[in-house]
C-alpha cells in the first residue's frame, strides 16, 4: 500500500478517517472522453464521497481558447473556488469515477495556482464504493472561502517551449498517451489531429503506472516503468497527453517518485497535431 502523503496521494482509509475535518475539501472531477460514453455530473449527482463538490474541467478552464479544458485565467479559478468554498487552510482531495485518469489533471492544477495542500485519492471512486464506505447523494452544504494563488510558472509549459526542448533535447518529453497512438498506428479520438508525436519524446503509457485496482504503483515500481520507456530521469521532463490530462498522471507519478523537476505541456497532442507546420514522428521513436 502507497504511504499517505497529504501533497501527493491518499488512501481510501485516509480518507476515511479524515472525512469529518472541518479543513477538508474533497472534489470529484470525473471527466471521460466521448467515447467512453460515460456522464460525469450524472454520476455525481448520483452519488458521491460526503461532502465532494463536482470540479468541471471543461467549465473551470480558458473557454476563449479552441483547446479543451486549457488552464482557465487566475480570477476564474479563484472565482470558482470560492463559489465551491474551496479556499486557504483547506486541504483538497481530488478523485475521480475511474480510478485514476482526471483527479491527477486538477491536483496539477491546484499546484499549478500555488496550492500545495491537494493531493489524489488512490483507487479513486471505484475503490471507495468496493471497500463499502459512506456515499451520498446530496449537495454539498458550501460556504464561500477566498483563495490566494501565486501561479508556480515552471509547472507548465507552452508549445514554443516544448518546440524548442523537442530539438534541442534539453529536457524528455514524456507522452501518456496509448502505444498505439503515440506510434501513429491508432487515429486519434478528436477529429483533424494527425497521428503520432512530438519527435524526440518517449511513450510512458499512463495506465502502465497504475495497479490492475486502479491504484498508483509503488515508487521503485513506478521508476522502472520510465526507464524502461527509454526515459532518462536526470533530465528535466515534460509531460505529455491528448489534452494535457493523463499527462498530469505521469506528473503525479513523478512526484511520488521524489522528481520534481517536472512540467505540464498543456496544449498537448490536441494543439501539436493540430498543427500543419511542427513536425510530427511516427512508429517507437
Amino acid at each position: 500500500m502507497a504511504e499517505d502523503d497529504p501533497r501527493t496521494l491518499v488512501s481510501t482509509g485516509w480518507l476515511a478517517r479524515h472525512l469529518n475535518d472541518p479543513d477538508l475539501r474533497i472534489l470529484d472531477a470525473s471527466w471521460y472522453l466521448p467515447d467512453m460514453g460515460r456522464d460525469p455530473k450524472a454520476e455525481y449527482d448520483t452519488g458521491h464521497i460526503p461532502g465532494a463538490r463536482f470540479f468541471d474541467i471543461d467549465e473551470i478552464s480558458d473557454l476563449r481558447s479552441d483547446l479543451p479544458h486549457m488552464v482557465p485565467p487566475v480570477e476564474k479559478f479563484m472565482s470558482r473556488m470560492r463559489a465551491m468554498g474551496v479556499g486557504d487552510g483547506h486541504q483538497v482531495v481530488v478523485y475521480d469515477g475511474a480510478g485514476l485518469l482526471s483527479a491527477a489533471r486538477v491536483w496539477w492544477l491546484f499546484r499549478l495556482m500555488g496550492h500545495m495542500d491537494v493531493a489524489v485519492l488512490d483507487g479513486g471512486f471505484p475503490k471507495w464504493e468496493v471497500e463499502g464506505h459512506e456515499v451520498e447523494d446530496l449537495p454539498p452544504m458550501v460556504r464561500d472561502r477566498h483563495m490566494t494563488v501565486r501561479r508556480q510558472n515552471h509547472l507548465v509549459r507552452d508549445v514554443t517551449e516544448v518546440a524548442a526542448a523537442s530539438k534541442l533535447g534539453s529536457a524528455e518529453i514524456i507522452d501518456a498517451r496509448s502505444p498505439g497512438r503515440f506510434r501513429g498506428d491508432e487515429p486519434e479520438p478528436r477529429p483533424g489531429l494527425s497521428s503520432g508525436h512530438i519527435p524526440g519524446s518517449k511513450n510512458v503509457f499512463f495506465q502502465d503506472l497504475l495497479n490492475e485496482d486502479g491504484t498508483l504503483k509503488e515508487p521503485d515500481a513506478l521508476r522502472t516503468v520510465f526507464e524502461t520507456g527509454g526515459v532518462d530521469l536526470s533530465k528535466p521532463a515534460i509531460t505529455t497527453c491528448g489534452s494535457g490530462v493523463t499527462a498530469a498522471i505521469l506528473s503525479l507519478a513523478m512526484e511520488r517518485m521524489g522528481k520534481s523537476d517536472h512540467s505540464l505541456y498543456d496544449g498537448s497532442w490536441s494543439e501539436w497535431g493540430l498543427s500543419p507546420t511542427l513536425p510530427v514522428a511516427k512508429g517507437d521513436a
